[in-house]
């Protein structure tokens, strides 16, 4: 069997923190930690060990771009089996392997399923779970260990507002759900420590990124705390919960709300759809959550196809940013759906405010639960967040039409 000491391969020593799960023998392992905690370079050392005794790692990771710090240690720790050309090494697939074996250690992207696929593994790491769309391990990650009975690692960064919407998983929680499993689970062992936990780490530098983030966000990414709600956040999820309800009764009115991407990056293409209605009672009723990354045509179709199913009065969406553009889209799908651009003469917080009010009077109810929606209305802090929450705004316009704003219809047909 190759070890490290035949080679005279020399592995950085653990951090405390790190020691823990580097010498885990557990099956399942997850780690929840602070940016620059040293996550990835314990993990690094983890997957050399394996490596080195003859295993078979699968490094995995949402980007390119975040494979780097893995592969530079990967690289600087093998130097002088790499010089001696006793491993084999190809840069373009982040691979090092011994020649003529199946022992090897690889890096790649996964993001989902699809690119995760191809390969087996004795111990695979997920890093930046947080990210990665969770058919990544159920798919593809768990039956890839079935051969050898591999390990799996998992880590992640509790993710703020901002992180959330890059993010590809369905439930953007997901990390934080199987954390708290993995917690009354034998199966698991679990670890989570800070980015002060790092002793290599300037304090200095520390303290004063401090003074450049929202609490919200310091509390996330440094302390790597799982938050369920911002301090700020106009809304409660206690009071959400509260109000929630299995069936909508009769509804008067029905409209569907639109908030199309703010950008044209992946931070903000996501297209919010929200489907709201008014009830005899007086209350209003969130029916659906059809929010999603769409195409301009294919998001019109979804919101014409509800239109329809739902037999709703009609689609609304902000004058202010991009109204036009959303009618004359809706419009190319079908040009008699009756439409009606609202118009912004405050600002968010201000337009929101009212919409929260009626949560605290009980006067809204949930049918059903919407996480990704209520994620967002219950992390999103006006004063703090530079983020536009798609879902969230669509949700507003929503309840505003049939709540805060009176007066008759204003429906245009072309």
């Amino acid at each position: 069997m190759t070890t490290a000491t035949e080679y005279k391969v020399h592995l950085r020593r653990p951090h405390p923190k790190q020691q823990g799960f580097v010498d885990s023998v557990a099956k399942r392992i997850i780690i929840r930690a602070g940016r620059r905690s040293g996550k990835t370079t314990g993990i690094a050392i983890k997957a050399l060990q394996r490596f080195l005794a003859g295993g078979r790692v699968l490094y995995a990771t949402p980007t390119q771009e975040q494979i780097g710090r893995f592969w530079f240690e990967v690289k600087r720790s093998l130097t002088p089996l790499i010089e001696s050309r006793l491993v084999y090494i190809n840069e373009t697939m982040h691979l090092v392997e011994f020649p003529g074996t199946e022992n090897r250690i690889k890096a790649k992207t996964a993001f989902n399923a699809d690119t995760l696929r191809g390969d087996y593994a004795d111990l695979l790491i997920l890093d930046e779970w947080q990210l990665m769309n969770e058919d990544a391990w159920e798919l593809v990650g768990a039956p890839m260990l079935l051969d050898n009975n591999g390990d799996a690692v998992f880590i992640y960064t509790p993710p703020s507002l901002h992180s959330r919407s890059v993010s590809k998983a369905r439930d953007k929680r997901h990390a934080t759900k199987l954390f708290e499993r993995a917690r009354h689970d034998p199966r698991w062992e679990v670890y989570h420590f800070t980015s002060y936990d790092n002793p290599h780490i300037s304090r200095d530098a520390l303290e004063e990124i401090a003074r450049d983030m929202t609490r919200l966000a310091y509390r996330q990414e440094i302390e790597a705390e799982d938050v369920d709600e911002a301090p700020g956040a106009l809304w409660k999820l206690a009071i959400i919960e509260s109000n929630r309800v299995s069936q909508a009764p009769d509804l008067r009115r029905i409209v569907i709300a639109l908030d199309p991407s703010g950008g044209h990056t992946e931070a903000h293409d996501e297209v919010g759809i929200i489907v709201a209605g008014l009830g005899a009672d007086g209350h209003g009723y969130v029916i659906a959550d059809a929010s999603g990354r769409y195409s301009p045509d294919a998001w019109a179709r979804q919101a014409v196809d509800l239109y329809d199913s739902l037999r709703a009065d009609r689609i609304v969406a902000e004058h202010n940013f991009g109204g036009e553009m959303v009618e004359h889209t809706l419009r190319t799908v079908r040009s008699s759906v009756p439409y009606k651009a609202l118009h912004a003469s405050r600002g968010k917080q201000a337009r929101a405010e009212p919409v929260a009010a009626l949560y605290e009077q009980g006067r809204v109810h949930h049918v059903g639960v919407y996480p990704q929606l209520e994620d967002e209305m219950c992390t999103w802090e006006p004063a703090a967040s530079s983020v536009s929450p798609n879902r969230m705004d669509a949700l507003v316009w929503a309840l505003t039409e049939l709540l805060v704003q009176g007066g008759a219809p204003n429906i245009r047909f072309l």
